[in-house]
Parts: C-alpha cells; sequence; structure tokens
C-alpha cells in the first residue's frame, strides 16, 4: 500500500476518495479513529488515503490534476 494523501481536512479526504472512485482505483482511508480524538485537535496525527503498490502512480497523478483544477 502506497500513502496518496495525509490530511486533517475531511472535505479534502471526500474529494480524493471521489477521485479515486472516478478513476476505479480502490482506496483506503487509515487513521480516522486516531485524527479524532480530542475532537480533532491532535493536528500531528492525520488521516492517509492509501492505494495499491500497482495503483499508486495513476492515483497520485490523477488526485494531482483534480487538486490543481478545483484550485483554479
Amino acid at each position: 500500500m502506497i500513502e496518496i494523501l495525509r490530511t486533517n481536512d475531511p472535505v479534502k479526504l471526500s474529494f480524493a476518495q471521489a477521485v479515486m472512485a472516478e478513476i476505479g482505483v480502490e482506496c483506503f482511508a487509515l487513521d480516522g479513529g486516531m485524527s479524532g480524538l480530542y475532537g480533532g485537535g491532535l493536528p500531528f496525527i492525520e488521516q492517509r488515503l492509501m492505494v495499491d503498490d500497482s495503483d499508486a502512480h495513476a492515483a497520485k497523478t490523477a488526485l494531482a490534476r483534480a487538486l490543481a483544477e478545483n484550485e483554479s
């Protein structure tokens, strides 16, 4: 498994998961329970979005493109 995103922003995480679904890449969000400790008040514990090693390049490329388009 390869990490493609690390964030505490639930909107950004959801957006990234939607991008992965759109390109047909299965992904997993890890550390959701830990990042929610103390109401999410521990900024150094972030959720990680993981994909299979074989999908990493396509996932990173699609996510970078989608994030860049979203910021415009």
